[in-house]
Order: structure tokens, then sequence, then C-alpha cells
């Protein structure tokens, strides 16, 4: 009987990691590859271990470091085939996640490890944790072809032992299009979008410092920011830095042409946001950032796209360069947003262009992908242990 155990945060917390787990469970049992129910290693705290009080959902508690090998334990004397770990650092106990290391030191099936960061040149303590997990894990999921070379560079690993899959996405419905922009009000606006939670490091003002210019060329445009303020901003400061950006949108006299939406978003209603929009932004400064779910999300959705050439931007729209603006090229930003929001037919032809790449990133294809790895490697597992099997008897006799 193949069964998987996913190892992550899960919904209902409200974090990527947690609906890209989600999603990815559910796509990979909708591959009906195996019928066995597939449980997931929650990682929590003690006040939201009650939010999954349900058979398949095995509650970690993060910071209680005797429970990672105690859970891997668990894992070795169950019906379990192979363990999926979905890995940043930030969700596990620990300097730098740390404790993960004693789950998969402890972990005597099968192992695949999927990093949604990987960096290009990684330092202390980050390295030597990464480094470890590569080498322990029977194979490694990346979602950016670029980070495959970051990891044999970094650490040796073999490139045979890493498999690129897209960052999975919602199944686009063009046709409620029309009727979301009518119910959001949009229908007679050019609606820019940029989703997050709110931070210094996602350009946002750079974007209302050339608005004037674009509302100049295309008076009906629209720019909608979605997310609330970064939890770890809120700590710090406060709401001080979207008191700032209100104050650069009333000094640039903007408040006709900016909403912002400061509340978390269900995935129902971002989708719905982002199919409505006109034109999906992600303006970031820094170059290194190696995964972008939002940005996955509007080109698994369908929609044109504007953004800086950071890393798993270049990536993803390959071929496309013509989508990639330099962050300091204010008055190509400029120029690029009025042209393409005033010309519908261009508009389309992206919409045409990002449709082919998106196909690839819908659920039910990316989560086949991972089933028929899982198989594999369940299936190389146990031709590995029958050989060592037949070789110690060999040896003995």
């Amino acid at each position: 009987m193949t069964q998987v155990a996913y190892v992550s945060t899960y919904v209902p917390k409200k974090c990527g990691l947690a609906t890209y787990t989600y999603h990815l469970r559910q796509s990979v049992k909708n591959s009906k590859m195996w019928n066995a129910a597939d449980p997931v290693v929650v990682l929590t705290d003690e006040k939201d271990r009650n939010n999954y009080d349900r058979p398949n959902l095995w509650t970690l508690l993060r910071d209680d470091r005797e429970a990672y090998s105690l859970m891997a334990k668990k894992i070795n004397d169950s019906s379990i085939s192979l363990v999926s770990l979905q890995h940043e650092f930030g969700i596990f106990g620990g300097e730098a996640g740390s404790y993960i290391l004693d789950f998969i030191r402890e972990l005597k099936k099968p192992l695949i490890t999927t990093f949604h960061t990987v960096f290009q040149n990684p330092e202390e303590p980050y390295r030597s944790i990464q480094e470890e997990i590569a080498r322990r894990s029977d194979r490694i999921i990346v979602m950016n072809r670029k980070a495959i070379h970051y990891l044999m560079n970094s650490f040796s690993v073999p490139q045979e032992k890493i498999a690129f899959i897209p960052h999975g996405t919602p199944v686009p419905n063009p046709q409620t299009r029309s009727l979301l922009r009518d119910q959001l009000q949009w229908n007679n606006r050019k609606v820019l979008m940029t989703f997050g939670l709110l931070s210094r490091n996602k350009g946002i003002e750079m974007i209302l410092e050339i608005l004037p210019e674009v509302v100049a060329r295309v008076p009906e445009v629209l720019y909608v920011i979605v997310g609330q303020t970064h939890p770890e901003v809120k700590k710090r400061e406060g709401e001080a830095y979207r008191e700032q950006l209100k104050q650069l949108i009333r000094s640039k006299k903007l408040e006709n042409h900016v909403l912002m939406i400061d509340r978390y978003m269900e995935e129902e209603e971002l989708v719905q946001y982002i199919t409505a929009c006109d034109l999906y932004i992600t303006p970031y400064p820094g170059m290194e950032q190696i995964t972008s779910g939002t940005l996955a999300y509007a080109v698994g959705l369908g929609r044109p796209v504007l953004s800086t050439p950071y890393s798993y931007a270049k990536d993803l729209l390959a071929g496309y360069e013509e989508m990639l603006i330099p962050f300091h090229d204010r008055s190509k930003w400029s120029e690029k947003l009025s042209m393409v929001l005033s010309d519908e037919s261009s508009l389309k032809e992206w919409e045409r262009q990002i449709g082919r790449i998106g196909k690839n990133m819908q659920w039910p294809l990316v989560g086949k992908k991972h089933a028929l790895l899982f198989l594999r490697t369940i299936q190389m597992s146990l031709e590995k242990r029958r050989s060592d099997e037949h070789q110690l008897v060999s040896i003995s006799s």
C-alpha cells in the first residue's frame, strides 16, 4: 500500500506554505495513483494545536526538539511509504530551523525534500543545515531551474538527484472574468495588481512614484495593492510603513488611482482578484528571490505580467524577456505600463503568451508529476533494500 506523509505547515494556518501543501496533497490524491489517506505532519505551536484535531493530521510542536525524533520514529513504525518534506527555514524550531535535522537523522523511510528557498551563495547557519538535508534526501524538488545549479555548486548534489517541478497554481476560469470585474466595479478601469504581505522590499513605492506619469497617459488606471502588513514589520514599527505609502498616495494626488486592501484574503477571493485584473506586477528590488507564489498564481491563471528580473521571474519568463524590467529603470517601467495598459491588442497577446507558460503549472498536472516521482522513489528504495538484503545473504553464505 502506497502512503505519503507530508511535513509542513497546513491550513487553516494563514501562510503560503500551508496553502501550497494543502493543494499538493489534494492534487496528488486526485491523480488517483493510490487510495490510502496521506497524513500531514503539521508544524504548529501549543495555542493552535486544537485546529488540527483530525486523524490524518499529526501535530508536531515547532519548538519541542525531542518531538522531532519521536515523530520520525512514529513514521518508521507506520505504513508510510515515503515522506515529502516542504522545507522553509522559518517554519521549524531551533536556529535557522535546525530541529528538522533531528527528524531527518532518525527517519528510516525514503525522503523527498522540496526546497522553497535555495541560496546562490549560502552562508551559515543556513548552509550546513541545507547541506545535510540535501545529503540525506533521496530526491530533491525545486521550482526554479536555477536552483538546480545552486545546489550542485554549493553542495555537490548530483544533478540526477534533483527534479524540477513548477509551482502549482489553480486552474483558470476565464469565463468568470467579466462577471468578477462587474462585481468589483472595475469595468471601466485598467487594473494593475500587487499581492503579498506588505514590507519595504516589494517595490511598491517605485510604482507609486511613477504612477502619475501612467495616469497622464491612461487616466482610467487603478493600482490595487492587496495584503496585510508583514507581521515582523508590524512588530517593529506597527503600521508606520502603510501610513508612509498612504502619505505618498496623497502627495501624488493618486487617491482615485490606488486601492489598498488591508486584510488577509482567502485563496478563492485572491484568485478572483487576479482573474479580474488587467496586469499583475512584481516590481521587487531584490534579485535573489528563488520562488514567488504570487507571480506563479498570476501566470498559472493566465494573466499578463510585468516584473523585475529576479531569479524566479527570469526562470519562469525565460524567452519572454520583454516582460522583465530592471527595478532602477523607472522611465522604462512608466513607458511599458502606459503602453501595455493603453493597447488592448498588446494585453491580449501577452495573455496568450502567458497562457502557454501557465498551462504547465496548474495543480492537476503538477500533482501528477509529484505522484509519479513519489512512486519512482518508493520503487527505487524497495529495489535498493532488496539488493542490500541479497548481498547480506550472499556474504553470510
